[in-house]
């Protein structure tokens, strides 16, 4: 068992401590991963998003934890003092939680700091597991991309009131089990401020309202150059709510960067009609 890295603990402490925004973004290589540690940005997710915006599939199902191991190091090359959280890919982590922490290791090893894993109550021990046994956790609640053929699709999460009071349940669960962040992803606004609220941990949201600890947004959704499935039509694509394009306001991939961090610390994103 070892200690937490202490990067991340110090950086969690600053967060807890300054009441501050955190600015979030998904980063794939290191010339993002430059350009967006210098626009101010505070943690860097790998994200298996890139399944989607790298490899052009419809959903996150067919991410390996090969593709996963890959990036985290480029990213980890151009950003050697950022906060580096990388996604546990489905099937990496499910079956047992000792099989969870050794892809857990290989994603720390990779270069990532912090991984992150989706579902709630049925995953609060594995989360346990592996924060005992020296890695920080993000636990990802509200709509999980992995579980999108069980969810019958990309629907917000926590309508209802059994809905919304599991979610804030496993909150809870996973903030008591060590969970570093919960990350709250198409949730009601209201319901993600009640989260943020009754728990401890610092919890982070995309398309969960202003109220969150911090924002998370897809890099290419960020500039507006995402438009679905590879071999689509970019006319069949409607973008999500929760999603802006920065880069229409201005000529500067570096500048659109920079104002998304601004945008998050200012608290002017997002705003209510990127929230449900």
């Amino acid at each position: 068992m070892h200690s937490i890295n202490t990067q991340v603990i110090s950086k969690l402490a600053k967060f807890k401590d300054s009441g501050e925004k955190i600015a979030m973004l998904t980063c794939y290589d290191a010339t993002f991963a430059k350009i967006s540690a210098a626009a101010g940005t505070d943690i860097l997710l790998v994200g298996d998003s890139l399944g989607m915006v790298l490899q052009g599939g419809d959903n996150t199902l067919h991410v390996t934890m090969q593709d996963m191991i890959y990036h985290p190091r480029s990213v980890a090359a151009g950003a050697p003092d950022t906060l580096i959280i990388a996604d546990m890919p489905i099937g990496s982590y499910e079956a047992d939680k000792n099989t969870a922490y050794q892809n857990a290791q290989l994603l720390i090893e990779a270069g990532a700091h912090m991984v992150k894993l989706e579902g709630g109550g049925e995953m609060v021990n594995t989360v346990h597991h592996i924060v005992n046994m020296g890695i920080a956790v993000c636990a990802h609640l509200g709509f999980t991309p992995q579980s999108v053929n069980q969810l019958g699709g990309y629907k917000i999460q926590g309508k209802t009131d059994i809905s919304a009071k599991k979610i804030l349940q496993d909150a809870i669960a996973m903030s008591e089990a060590g969970a570093a962040f919960v990350l709250l992803e198409m949730v009601p606004a209201s319901l993600a401020k009640q989260i943020t609220e009754s728990i401890n941990t610092l919890t982070i949201g995309i398309g969960a309202g202003i109220d969150c600890s911090g924002q998370v947004l897809v890099l290419h959704d960020l500039l507006g150059i995402y438009t679905g499935v590879a071999n689509k039509a970019p006319s069949d694509y409607k973008a999500p709510r929760f999603a802006k394009n920065f880069l229409c306001e201005t000529n500067s991939i570096q500048q659109a960067i920079a104002n998304y961090v601004q945008a998050v610390k200012n608290k002017t994103f997002p705003a209510i009609k990127h929230s449900y």
